[in-house]
């Protein structure tokens, strides 16, 4: 039998995000591209902040789910850049979606919002992140998202 592995809390992010810039239907769903203004880090590994000029770009599918592709960078307490690129899915009820896009404050339970993560730094304090993956559970709120981030074990 395999056993899963494991994860541990590395650190928690909150992003300020700017309005959503709406691109229409395209082939592909839905598009729009969401700036991002700033932001910061905290958890037992990592603190810092998010550097404005990272993006989210997303696409509402045709059943509803919106896949999200974002890219930033966190400038941590001790000087490292880390470059950000997290993949990942945010999904729901139509009516918990309705909310969300209305900036409702929605109970995270009611919907689903995950994220794949990997990392490019130089820092040598950081280069641990170079070489992990990481899973982030989201929350979206009227103007940012808080992800909690753990390293897959």
């Amino acid at each position: 039998m395999t056993v899963m592995p494991g994860m541990q809390l590395i650190f928690q992010i909150h992003v300020e995000l700017a309005a959503a810039l709406e691109l229409g239907r395209t082939p592909y769903g839905e598009r729009r591209i969401i700036d991002i203004l700033g932001g910061t880090v905290d958890g037992p590994r990592l603190k810092g902040r998010i550097l404005r000029g990272g993006a989210d770009w997303q696409i509402v599918r045709g059943d509803g789910a919106i896949d999200v592709s974002a890219r930033y960078t966190i400038d941590t307490d001790t000087g490292a850049r880390i470059l950000v690129s997290s993949e990942g899915l945010r999904h729901g009820p139509p009516n918990v979606l309705e909310s969300l896009a209305r900036g409702d404050k929605v109970d995270p339970s009611l919907y689903y919002f995950r994220t794949v993560m990997r990392f490019e730094t130089s820092g040598p304090s950081v280069s641990w992140l170079n070489r992990i993956l990481a899973l982030a559970r989201g929350q979206r709120e009227a103007r940012a998202v808080r992800l909690d981030v753990f390293e897959v074990l």
